[in-house]
This record gives structure tokens, sequence and C-alpha cells, in this order.
């Protein structure tokens, strides 16, 4: 062990002349234990919101989402698609279209979003799940198209379940110039009758603008032959899905992108990920504040082991040793506090996440009741490194004035 290492654990744990001093030290390792505690809870609170939301795709986003570069659609080839149906990983390709619309009911106009799609959709989704009303999940029929509407849309158009009374869907015709003597000559209208069920997501944007039908239903009133908006893949649950976009992205060429779940949802994670980082910025802040205290402890320290460093240059240690001995002290005060924060922030999430000690509040109009939390191990070596840091630059240029201010006389 360095000597001057050893001689500033000695110190730490050693009872001081001054009996001020050890108190000062204890509020030192207690301010860096709050800091360190403060972004464990925090940066695992922000992991768990990143969970939650990631909860609310499983049942409506596919794994892999294929789509074109340019354009908003493309037409794919038998070939391509038997090509990506052959591999090992994949275990659904679904082909949908997916367009902005006008719907009407009753006088009541929205925007939409129609979302065609194939008969393997309900296999890639398990739709079924997130279904309310009619357990069957029916797009078509002989006679007519359905459609599933989000189910804070229903209650905005004011449809209820009604099979009898269609919504108007109105789309621009492509390459249609606009008449002006007779506007609505330009927009293709089509009726979609109700499937007598809902898509009960936890997702504004799903649940107040998506209407789900057919791909052919959707073909006809966009105007398209064959072309799709993406191809959605479901990949088995044992499947890389890094190693399998890689494989898919090989297959489909320059001109497509291939987008795993939290991709198709980046400004929503982008979000959670600029909010999770800035708060750790304000937090490494506070964090250098409270390893400001530790020039305190190790100030009054200089002054009370002045003695002992005359001694030590005596027996031939230089001002470097000595200054040296302060530094550690200071680091290790920081490391101390920093091991007790990692230690009380882990026990603190670990309750919150068993027992959720601290609610949202809200009388159940959240998601969750409790602020949910998950502890990442990667969080707490960044932690563990930014104390170590913050309280290195911190400390380190304070004491080498102090010691030479008030040792090296």
């Amino acid at each position: 062990m360095d000597c001057a290492l050893y001689i500033a654990r000695r110190y730490l744990f050693s009872q001081k002349s001054h009996n001020a001093i050890n108190i000062i030290s204890a509020i030192s390792v207690c301010g860096v234990a709050l800091a360190t505690l403060a972004l464990v809870c925090t940066l695992s609170v922000f992991n768990g919101f990143h969970d939650l939301i990631s909860s609310f795709f499983t049942h409506f986003d596919p794994d892999l989402k294929v789509e074109a570069v340019r354009g908003k659609t493309f037409a794919p080839d038998s070939a391509t698609l038997a090509r990506l149906r052959a591999l090992p990983e994949v275990e659904v390709v679904s082909l949908t279209l997916e367009d902005n619309a006008m719907a009407q009911y009753k006088g009541q106009q929205v925007m939409v979003t129609i979302k065609g799609v194939d008969d393997d959709f309900q296999a890639l989704t398990h739709i079924d799940e997130i279904l309310y009303g009619n357990p069957e999940f029916k797009l078509y029929d002989a006679v007519a198209d359905y459609g599933v509407l989000g189910i804070q849309l229903m209650y905005i158009l004011g449809t209820g379940f009604d099979p009898y009374d269609p919504v108007e869907v109105y789309a621009p015709r492509r390459g249609a110039k606009v008449n002006l003597s007779n506007p609505m000559a330009s927009f293709r209208r089509q009726p979609l009758y109700l499937a007598g069920n809902v898509l009960n997501i936890n997702d504004a944007r799903y649940a107040s603008s998506y209407i789900v039908t057919s791909l052919d239903y959707a073909r006809r009133l966009f105007d398209y032959d064959s072309e799709v908006s993406a191809i959605e893949l479901r990949l088995t649950p044992k499947a890389r899905v890094a190693k399998t976009q890689q494989s898919i992205a090989a297959i489909m060429g320059e001109g497509y992108t291939v987008h795993d779940r939290y991709e198709q949802q980046a400004a929503t994670f982008k979000v959670v990920k600029i909010e999770k980082f800035v708060t750790y910025l304000f937090l490494c802040f506070i964090l250098m504040v409270a390893c400001f205290n530790i020039i305190s402890s190790v100030s009054m320290l200089i002054l009370d082991k002045q003695a002992n460093a005359d001694t030590l240059r005596s027996l031939g240690a230089t001002d470097g040793f000595v200054a040296r001995i302060f530094i550690y002290e200071g680091n290790l005060i920081a490391l101390l506090g920093a091991l007790v924060g990692l230690v009380l922030g882990v026990v603190l999430c670990l309750l919150q996440q068993e027992f959720g000690l601290i609610g949202l509040g809200g009388d159940g109009q959240f998601v969750v009741d409790a602020y949910p939390v998950r502890v990442k191990l990667t969080d707490l070596l960044l932690v563990l490194v930014s104390v170590v840091a913050v309280s290195a630059i911190s400390v380190w240029m304070p004491i080498k004035v102090l010691n030479k201010y008030f040792l090296n006389r």
C-alpha cells in the first residue's frame, strides 16, 4: 500500500485532537452520501419510467419494422418477403399501409391515421389482448369493411359500438387537382363500419387517432395497388434483436431502414434520455457543492496535523508526499460517503420497487400508483465514477494550496 494512502486511512478513522474535526468530517460524509443517494434514486426512477413506457408498446408495435428511406410507400417483391419469412429468428411477417385521413361521424370530424393491415397482423401483435368489446378481430367480410378505433377516438367521434352506422373516411385523391367549385371531388370517400370493439392502449397517440382496418381497404382509400408503408416483423422469443436487425437490413439492402421497438418510438425515448442526462448534470453540480464541504474537514485536519507533517519532513518526506496524504484523505471521505449513499440508494429503490413507498398521487388517475424504479449496475458504476471524479477535481487544487500555505513554512 502507498505509504501516503496508509497514513490518510489512519487519519480518517483515528480520533482527532479537536472533536469539531470529527463532526465536520461526519457532516462531509453525510453530504456526499445524500448527493449519491439522490443520484442513484433519480437515475433508477428514470429507468423505471423507461420500462413503463416500453410496456405500453408491447401489444401493438412490432419487434422490427422495415420502412423506405425515401417516400411513404414501397412495393415489396415476393422473393424478398420469402427470404424474410425463411429467417429462423422471424416468426411472423405482416404488411401494413399507414396514412392520414379525415373521419366523419354524424357531423363530428377529426383527423385520423388509417392503418391497413393484412391477415397476419393479429398473430404479429396479439391484438386480441388490447381489444375491448367484441373479442373477435374482424376487419372485413363479404359485404363490408370494418375498422377498430382507438378508445379515445371513439369518444371523440361519439360512435359507440353501433354496427349499422358507418364512419365516413375521406382521403385526397393522389395526383388530383383541387376543384374549387367542387372541392369534395378531390377526395375519395369510403364508409367504414364499426367492428364492435376498440383498441384499449395506454398511449394517447394510438388511442386518440388510430383506426385499424384491412390492407385492401387502405389501398383503395389511398389509391395504391401493391404498395405498403412498412413490413412489420415479430421475432421468436430467443431471437437476438440486434443481430436479426442486421440480417434483415442486409436482405433489404440500401434504401430501407430497420427499426426496433425503441427506434420506432425514438422521439419519446429521446425525451426520457435527455431528461435523465440533464437531471444527472444538476445532481452532479450538487455533488460538487457537497464535495467542497470536504475542504473544510481537510483544512481543519491540516491544522491539526502540522506537528506530524514536520516529523515526516524530518524523516525525509517531500512536500508532495505530505500533500498526497491530505488529497487521499479528501478522496477517502468522498469515497466513504459514496459507498454509504450507494448502499442506502439501492436499499431505498428496492423498498420502493417492492412496497411503492412514494406514490404519484392523482387518486388513481395515473397508470401506476407509485414511482416505478429499476436499479442498473451501469448507473451505480457511473455514480461511483462521478463521485470519485468530482471529489478529485474539487479537492485536489484547494488542498494543494492549503498544504503549501499552512505546512510549507
